[in-house]
């Protein structure tokens, strides 16, 4: 078999997750081999999850519309349609077949989660819905779990996002909710934080490493102390393995690391990663906020309405088995995996942040209060 090498990261980034977790990353290793549906499989979360998987000898299948990097997995079982049971063919491929574990990376709105979970229901013995931290009502208290209030909306039928993605984290928590209406008792309900790593197309932890690898000096907002809370989608696609290996229900926030991670580490590895030298330029919170074109990501303010979006207690997912990589690992990792997308796929080169141009005027504003 030739291996790409594409092929050849994506095997290594199996073992080295599997090893992480204790588990063997050979074919046809401890325990059953397990039937596992992907619903999607080839977006950034997907193919981590299925390298694993098929590096622990489990058969797997996906489902999707077959229109997003094709090419990915081509011994893997392919199944096309689309989650809204209106549309085109819509479930119908998945009218047939029996599965031990369905999981769910791509459902979005509780009409379409609801049709496929309660389709699959009498075929599959259990489903692991991923869905979002975004999921809770407020961020503003610290070490929240998941006992926590959902968010909510007016209008439950409502199939958009809305313009600042305001309905997304409600419309998550009516996803968990229609999923476990259709498998009672034998859902797992995972609410990821900030899934970062190579292949991620949001550009958003990518900004970080790539900014510091260009050099010079580099606006950062908030303190050094700032808690920052992130999941790297090679640990969180392990977890989704060993969760279906194990039989786990229940709901998980998978937010890592597994003890509180400060702001400055993070801002540290990436100057460490860097190939020229970067020097990191405190801006304070408060006066960032109040800056036009200052959209950082990642970091949120530890204050306020946010002060809790990155303490969200893990305790639950920790005794579940989830564990976490350093971040140094991630960032360097992730830089390197950004450097390849010429040789690679050049449409996952966009990076989240503010541009070169408008840091410039962030710096140069700071330094003019600063006097």
């Amino acid at each position: 078999m030739h291996l790409d090498r594409r092929d050849f990261l994506a095997l290594g980034a199996a073992a080295g997750a599997t090893a992480a977790f204790g588990l063997e990353p050979t074919p046809g290793g401890k325990g059953k081999s397990l039937r596992i549906l992907i619903l999607g499989g080839t977006g950034y979360l997907g193919p981590s999850t299925i390298e694993v998987a098929l590096a622990r000898g489990h058969k797997v299948a996906m489902f999707n519309r077959g229109k997003t990097r094709p090419e990915l997995f081509p011994n893997v079982e392919k199944l096309h349609g689309d989650r809204d049971p209106k549309k085109d063919e819509g479930l119908k491929a998945l009218e047939k077949g029996e599965w031990d574990v369905v999981i769910d990376n791509s459902g979005y709105y509780p009409r379409m989660v609801g049709a496929s979970a309660a389709l699959l229901a009498p075929r599959a013995k259990r489903y692991i819905y991923i869905s979002s931290i975004s999921a809770y009502k407020d961020n503003d208290k610290e070490g929240v779990d998941e006992s926590a209030a959902v968010a909510t909306i007016p209008d439950p039928t409502v199939e958009t996002m809305g313009k600042q993605f305001e309905n997304y984290g409600a419309l998550k928590a009516l996803c968990e909710q229609a999923a476990e209406k259709a498998m009672p008792g034998r859902t797992c309900v995972v609410r990821p934080g900030y899934i970062v790593g190579p292949d991620d197309p949001s550009g958003r932890f990518t900004y970080w490493p790539a900014r510091f690898d260009r050099g010079g000096e580099v606006a950062v907002p908030g303190a050094p102390a700032d808690p920052i809370q992130v999941i790297d989608v090679r640990d969180l696609g392990a977890w989704l393995v060993k969760l279906a290996e194990d039989g786990t229900t229940g709901v998980f926030n998978a937010c890592g690391p597994e003890k509180p991670l400060a702001w400055k580490r993070v801002v540290e590895a990436c100057a460490k990663a860097a190939s020229k030298p970067a020097t990191p330029v405190w801006m304070d919170a408060e006066w960032v906020a109040k800056q036009e074109g200052a959209q950082f990501p990642i970091w949120a303010p530890y204050a306020g309405e946010t002060k809790g979006f990155h303490t969200w207690s893990n305790a639950r997912a920790l005794k579940a088995g989830l564990r976490f990589r350093p971040v140094e690992q991630t960032v360097k990792d992730t830089l390197a995996w950004f450097k390849e997308q010429e040789k690679l796929e050049k449409g996952r080169k966009r990076l989240a942040g503010p541009s070169p141009e408008a840091e410039a005027k962030l710096l140069a504003a700071w330094k003019a209060r600063k006097g």
